[in-house]
């Protein structure tokens, strides 16, 4: 994870997208999601607690895969750098964006949602990209056409992604990985129970294996 064109290096095929709005449930989140098989955690910055939450995990759990997800503007690009973010993802994408990333040399999956935005980004040097919001742009159907003209990109479709539509997504031969908030749900979260959220990451981990 040296440059923006490279893959992050966890190996989770599932990557759980995370609010969170305490900052102290972060690393035993990072513990749970570690004890069901998932290495990576896209900490969103839709909550005041994200970068405070992305610090103590990249500090206290090393193992773990720490990425900022919705990086939208370019003055948060040195932001989750400095919180310990080892990659960043966003839900769309804008060529200021691409320039930040690369003078920093954040390893960043771009959102895109239409062939033309896919293209794009290629030729900035991407080939891994987040197809975002994943149902809302022809879920697994737009996938397979993009499979066709587009072979040398690779998708992590989030949004609508599911435990029951999960394995269809991974199967695709152009979807790496798959993201989704199920993982994690508020309830859990609020209350601690981390048993809960490592029984899910296990179910997942399973489904993404026999995919």
């Amino acid at each position: 994870m040296t440059t923006c064109f490279s893959r992050p290096a966890f190996t989770s095929r599932v990557v759980p997208v995370i609010v969170l709005s305490d900052p102290a449930h972060a690393v035993p989140l990072a513990h749970a999601l570690l004890e069901g098989g998932i290495d990576v955690m896209e900490i969103t910055l839709r909550s005041d607690a994200a970068l405070a939450s992305i610090e103590a995990v990249a500090k206290a759990v090393p193992q773990m895969h720490t990425g900022a997800g919705t990086v939208t503007r370019v003055a948060e690009v040195q932001r989750v750098i400095d919180a310990g973010a080892s990659f960043a993802l966003s839900p769309g994408c804008t060529d200021e964006l691409v320039e930040a990333v690369k003078a920093a040399r954040l390893p960043f999956i771009p959102g895109v949602m239409t062939p033309g935005e896919v293209m794009h980004r290629r030729e900035q040097g991407f080939s891994l990209m987040k197809l975002f919001p994943a149902q809302q742009a022809g879920g697994l159907g737009m996938l397979k056409a993009l499979g066709a003209p587009i072979p040398d990109v690779m998708f992590c479709p989030t949004g609508g992604v599911s435990p029951e539509n999960l394995k269809d997504f991974l199967k695709l031969p152009n979807v790496a990985m798959a993201g989704g908030s199920w993982l994690t749900p508020a309830d859990a979260l609020k209350a601690g129970d981390w048993k809960k959220i490592t029984q899910l990451a296990k179910e997942a981990t399973a489904l993404a294996a026999g995919a």
